[in-house]
């Protein structure tokens, strides 16, 4: 069993990583943080969680470094790059939720972010925590940085069409959906309930800070110079994303060819479908699990192809994943506390 911790335990993404790691069976949880919480037991904040009988306590790097070996950071950006390189210099495993060292070039994160970032010299020892396209660097990686839920979801969708060599144009479009609950849990005017019941606004468009992220990996894949138009949207549920890529493709395509190369690429993944021709992905169908579930349409008269992913964007587009990638560092079973079925209903 290897001892875990959890900053930032509070948000929904810490709530669902307190979930999962306290059901692990190869973690022990011993300190969740949170400033706002502190002194509360996590049952009382989230009485769902009465199995749990840690209680939150205020942030303290030094102690961290000292009870834990692997510390999950599920807090704002700016927050992490302050945090990683005193937990790293003591042999403590990251994994970051928040979005401070997913960017590799400093120059692009303080233009997206407004910010200088603090510790410039770890970006490129991170590792891009999205498993089925660069799980052979996470094997023992000492700092994870996982993905936004949106490039989760827009790089899956990509990924074996660009691995394929079909995509022609380097514009690719992103049209995302996600659940309020992407807002985080500290209410705004755009997130109470009556601005957002029985309505659907887009947001951040083209301005988004996943942009660049979604451009990064993009270019991993091997798109040369990729832009990338993402218009996300707010929909009146409380989790789930569904993101939808349109790729222009090479004359010649076929439906059986596309449907075959994703089936190819993702026949041996635990967590990703791709559905059959004609079957299209819900966010009900991944509710609350790490799946991933994929759908395919080839609109050959235009050349273009749509790809479109269904994630939950608090598991496989945060917590989820964050264990998943903390499975392969550590070297459990990839599957490890991620396995339960989701609601049918």
């Amino acid at each position: 069993m290897r001892k875990a911790a959890i900053v930032g335990a509070t948000g929904y993404a810490g709530v669902e990583l307190t979930r999962l790691v306290s059901g692990h069976p190869g973690f022990e949880l011993v300190m969740v943080t949170s400033t706002a919480e502190a002194g509360q037991r996590v049952s009382s904040v989230y009485p769902a969680l009465q199995g749990c009988s840690l209680v939150y306590v205020k942030p303290d790097i030094h102690r961290l470094a000292e009870v834990a070996e692997v510390v999950f950071l599920a807090v704002p950006h700016t927050a992490a790059m302050e945090m990683v390189p005193e937990l790293l210099s003591v042999g403590v495993t990251v994994i970051d939720v928040s979005a401070d060292f997913r960017l590799r070039d400093p120059d692009v994160y303080a233009a997206w972010y407004g910010v200088v970032h603090a510790a410039p010299d770890l970006l490129t020892r991170a590792v891009y925590g999205l498993p089925e396209l660069t799980r052979a660097q996470l094997d023992g990686a000492e700092l994870v940085a996982c993905p936004g839920c949106y490039p989760t979801a827009a790089l899956l969708a990509a990924a074996p069409a660009l691995k394929a060599g079909w995509v022609s144009s380097r514009h690719v479009i992103v049209d995302a959906k996600s659940g309020v609950s992407g807002a985080g849990r500290t209410p705004g005017a755009a997130t109470h309930f009556c601005a957002v019941n029985e309505s659907v606004h887009a947001y951040s468009a083209t301005t988004h800070r996943h942009t660049p992220e979604i451009a990064q990996g993009l270019a991993d894949l091997g798109l040369d110079d990729p832009q990338v138009i993402f218009v996300p949207h707010l929909i009146p549920m409380s989790r789930g994303l569904l993101a939808t890529v349109y790729l222009h493709v090479e004359a010649g395509l076929t439906p059986e060819d596309v449907h075959g190369a994703y089936r190819d690429l993702y026949s041996d993944e635990p967590f990703v479908t791709v559905h059959t021709e004609g079957r299209m992905p819900s966010t009900g169908e991944v509710r609350g699990s790490n799946r991933a579930h994929i759908g395919l349409a080839l609109d050959e008269a235009s050349g273009v192809l749509v790809a479109t992913c269904a994630i939950d964007n608090l598991v496989k587009g945060a917590a989820g994943q964050a264990v998943q990638c903390a499975n392969i560092v550590l070297g459990y079973p990839e599957t490890a506390g991620l396995a339960a079925f989701v609601p049918v209903i």
